[in-house]
Parts: structure tokens; C-alpha cells; sequence
């Protein structure tokens, strides 16, 4: 599979260094011309994140998908929220109207008091085991040709079908994120693809290597995302000149993030241990937002940025989602010259193990 790059659309017009853009009131217009930029950038697809108050994020989805003639898009689902007979059908019929634009990112929810905003008041632990149960009922129904039946721990289903099958085969990519261990289980049961927040090489090497081994003894062979915020200028000089600058008008702007999961807590420990790890990952706006919302950094030019993914490419990661603080200016850059190297380097890469 080709190296993918995913960007994050958002709703509403950002106000200076953003290291959120799902939260706000709808903006049709800027949701189109943000998604567009995404494509015209070069772009594969774009995350749309979710969160108990933002706007729903299939409908956004969709609407973008109207805008854009290519660029697919990764859609955030909290299983639980809508039973997964109606969810099969919701995504089979959106794969299908897009011919194939669509996958899924699995998420149990940022903290119990969110979730609860939801009126979903299940614990984290107990989320996890009903999303195992809920995307192995997904994956049934997307497959079987027969209606099924169904007694679980969550749910009871009798006769369970959808008429309607995704446009991609078997389905559209399952992506999942987090580092507990009920979340690594549910994804090596279910999931096709790891998300990860940027880490020091080594400790990444180790997680998938970690992974890989939990996947296999469910007969499953992942794929790897992880998600990094490039700071990027002609010079690497000015590149740390930009970061500093980020820095100081974030934590003028940031609460520190009181709700983060393991994830944000290997990142505050890498932080803890080094401001910078392999030459050009920086901790700093992680360190200072506590974790939130995927503040990994990679800091130079495009070269060196672009170089640093393609070591993550090397250990096989085969996705990278890639967005900056000023977010439509950044998606722009990006696709000027980082977004061509990774993919050329990738080729290069994947025609040396050929």
C-alpha cells in the first residue's frame, strides 16, 4: 500500500495558533474550502474528529465529499452512540454515494465526563470491550450474506442484515488509537490499522513490534498511523525561530489538558526526558498543553522534516497524519514541497525492498 498522508478538516474558521478544529459553529463555506485545499495539497484523506458537542461528523463528511472529488476521509465513531445494525448500514451507504471514500477511526471517548455528556455513562474499560463487540458485529454485518443473530454482552441482535454492502472490499479501513490494554486488544481483534501519536523511533519501533505480535495471534497483519505536527521554514534556523514563536502565543491562549489518556502520558514522559528526541522531534507544545490533541512536533525545512517521516515510513508505518497550528495556511504549505518528498521517498523506499 502507498504511503497515505491525512489532514484534519474542521468547521469553523480558526483565530490565530490552533491545536484544535473540530469544536465551534458550522461553517459551510469554510468546511468546503478547507477540505478543497486539503486535495488541491495533495492530501489522501482527512480526519473529521468528534467530541460530545462538535457538529456530526458523517454529515460533514459527506458534505466535503460534495465539495472535492478525491480526497477520502476518516471519519471518528464512538461505538455505543448508534447500534451497529444502523451503523452498518450508515457506512455501507456512505462507502457507496462516494465510490469508496470513506474509512473509520474507532475511539472510546476522551474522559468519562464527556461521555457522559452523551448520556453514555459506561466506564472506559467497559467501552472498549463493547467496541470490540461492536465493529466484530460491523465486519459480520458488512460480510455475511445471511441475517444474523447475535447475543452478547452489549447487544442482541436476531435477523441483523444490511441489503446495502460498503463500496470498498470487504469494507472501508478500520483505524484505532490508544495505548491501554483493553484498546490494544479491541484493536488486534478488530482493527486494520494502529493510530499512534509521534514518539522517539525507538519507542516506536518497539510499540509496533509489540503490536505486530498481539495482531498475528489473532491471524491479523496491521498497518501503522502516527500523527505529527510539522514546523516547517526554508531554514532550519527559522523553522526553531516559528516553534518558539508557536510556543509562546500557545501558552498564552491553552488550558492544560486535564483529561489525558495513557497516550498523552507517554508523550508528557518523553517530554519530561528530553525538549527534543532523533534530531527534530519536539516535545514542547505537548509538554505545555498537557498532551492534547496531537502536539508532536517535528521541527526544520521540508527536507528534513520530510526525511524524519520517511525513518517512521522505514519501520513500517504506512500513514501519516500531518497537520499544523495555523491550519489552512499550513495545509497549503505542506502540499508545496513536504507532501511531494514523503511521497517520493516512499516510492524510493518501497522500491528498494522490492
Amino acid at each position: 500500500m502507498p504511503v497515505q498522508i491525512i489532514g484534519m478538516i474542521g468547521v469553523t474558521p480558526p483565530e490565530g495558533a490552533t491545536v484544535h478544529v473540530i469544536k465551534g459553529t458550522l461553517s459551510r463555506t469554510f468546511l468546503a474550502e478547507f477540505a478543497q485545499a486539503h486535495e488541491a495539497a495533495g492530501f489522501d484523506m482527512a480526519l473529521v474528529g468528534y467530541t460530545s458537542t462538535s457538529a456530526e461528523g458523517f454529515s460533514v463528511a459527506l458534505y466535503a465529499a460534495m465539495k472535492t472529488a478525491r480526497l477520502k476521509f476518516l471519519v471518528a465513531h464512538r461505538p455505543g452512540s448508534v447500534a451497529p445494525t444502523l451503523m452498518a448500514r450508515k457506512i455501507a451507504t456512505f462507502d457507496q454515494l462516494t465510490e469508496g471514500r470513506l474509512a473509520l477511526h474507532i475511539i472510546a471517548g476522551a474522559s468519562d465526563r464527556e461521555q457522559q455528556s452523551d448520556g453514555d455513562f459506561s466506564d472506559k474499560i467497559g467501552r472498549y470491550r463493547r467496541a470490540d463487540e461492536y465493529v466484530g458485529l460491523l465486519r459480520r454485518l458488512w460480510t455475511e450474506t445471511k441475517p444474523i443473530d447475535h447475543e452478547g454482552e452489549f447487544y442482541r441482535i436476531r435477523g441483523g442484515f444490511s441489503d446495502v454492502r460498503p463500496f470498498q472490499s470487504p469494507y472501508p479501513r478500520l483505524y484505532f488509537g490508544g495505548s491501554s490494554p483493553e484498546a490494544l486488544e479491541m484493536g488486534a481483534r478488530q482493527c486494520d490499522a494502529f493510530a499512534m501519536f509521534g514518539e522517539p523511533l525507538k519507542d516506536t519501533a518497539e510499540r509496533i513490534a509489540g503490536f505486530d505480535a498481539m495482531a498475528a495471534a489473532h491471524g491479523r497483519k496491521p498497518g501503522y498511523n502516527i500523527s505529527f505536527r510539522p514546523i516547517i521554514a526554508e531554514t532550519e534556523g527559522q523553522a526553531w525561530d516559528k516553534a518558539k514563536r508557536l510556543l509562546e502565543e500557545i501558552k498564552g491562549k491553552s488550558t492544560v489538558n486535564q483529561a489525558f489518556d495513557r497516550s498523552g502520558e507517554r508523550l508528557l514522559k518523553h517530554g519530561a526526558l528530553a525538549d527534543v528526541h532523533d534530531e527534530r522531534l519536539w516535545m514542547g507544545i505537548a509538554s505545555v498543553t498537557g498532551a492534547s490533541g496531537n502536539t508532536s512536533c517535528l521541527v526544520g525545512t521540508p527536507q528534513q522534516v520530510g526525511d524524519a517521516i520517511l525513518a517512521y515510513y522505514r519501520l513500517g508505518v504506512d500513514s501519516f497524519l500531518i497537520r499544523g497550528f495555523d491550519p489552512v495556511g499550513d495545509t497549503t504549505e505542506f502540499g508545496r514541497e513536504l507532501i511531494p518528498y514523503i511521497k517520493a521517498g516512499a516510492a524510493r523506499i518501497d522500491a528498494e525492498r522490492a
